[in-house]
């Protein structure tokens, strides 16, 4: 059985081993709103630190699924505009059975 999935350049469990893991698929729910998101951000809604949060952004970006920009010391990620739409629809469709973020793995610090 062939790996790749139509035309896609990049293997179908790659795209599926990315979703796999809890902290990588919140992530992703957050940016899958189309905005730009700064990992200082992502670190605070999900309750992790930054290198770990980096390593999970890395692994999302790897698979194809966010695009990244440098804004000084800052990376900004977002939905990758360019994901095949067979992709977009895995996506989609896990994310739409997941609870809402705020219900689920959120940690906001105390003031």
């Amino acid at each position: 059985m062939n790996a790749y999935a139509g035309n896609m350049d990049r293997p179908i469990d790659e795209l599926l081993n990315a979703l796999s893991e809890p902290t990588r698929l919140r992530a992703l729910q957050m940016v899958w709103d189309g905005e730009e998101h700064c990992v200082c951000e992502l670190m605070d809604r999900l309750g992790v630190t930054q290198s770990r949060m980096s390593r999970h952004m890395g692994r999302l970006k790897a698979a194809g699924l966010l695009v990244d920009r440098r804004d000084a010391q800052w990376v900004r990620y977002r939905r990758n505009p360019a994901l095949p739409p067979a992709w977009t629809a895995v996506v989609d469709a896990i994310l739409a059975a997941l609870p809402p973020l705020e219900n689920a793995l959120c940690h906001r610090k105390a003031a």
